[in-house]
């Protein structure tokens, strides 16, 4: 196990990004020290799935990039997020500054907005 890890360690000096998959308890240290942790669900042991960043409950290395898929969709989907309530809530704000916007504007800014959100939010769902 200590041979993994400076392993990792020594690529992560040359700028390289590393994806450790394991399974065993003797891959716990490895997959902390990777950028990203893949462990084995189901056979694999209880500090392994304590230490990765993703678990694959299958036991299918093919679903890796399934989950790489799920993980950038969810970041574009949380960007589009979080624009989208900066840019009302600056709307409404430069709106009261004049004087043209209300305490209901200002009621949608806040709880309509994040209704909106979390509609937008459950695309992941229905995207994978």
């Amino acid at each position: 196990p200590q041979d993994k890890v400076t392993y990792i360690k020594e690529a992560k000096k040359e700028n390289v990004d590393i994806m450790f998959v394991g399974d065993g308890v003797n891959d716990a240290p490895a997959l902390l020290a990777s950028d990203l942790g893949v462990s084995m669900g189901g056979i694999g042991s209880d500090a392994a799935l304590e230490a990765s960043d993703i678990v694959l409950m299958n036991d299918d290395l093919a679903t890796i990039n399934n989950a790489l898929d799920i993980a950038e969709n969810t970041k574009k989907i949380i960007y589009q997020n979080i624009i989208f309530v900066l840019i009302v809530k600056a709307i409404v704000l430069i709106l009261a500054g004049f004087g043209i916007s209300n305490m209901i504007s200002a009621v949608f800014a806040d709880v309509g907005v994040t209704l909106i959100t979390i509609l937008n939010s459950l695309r992941i769902f229905m995207d994978n």
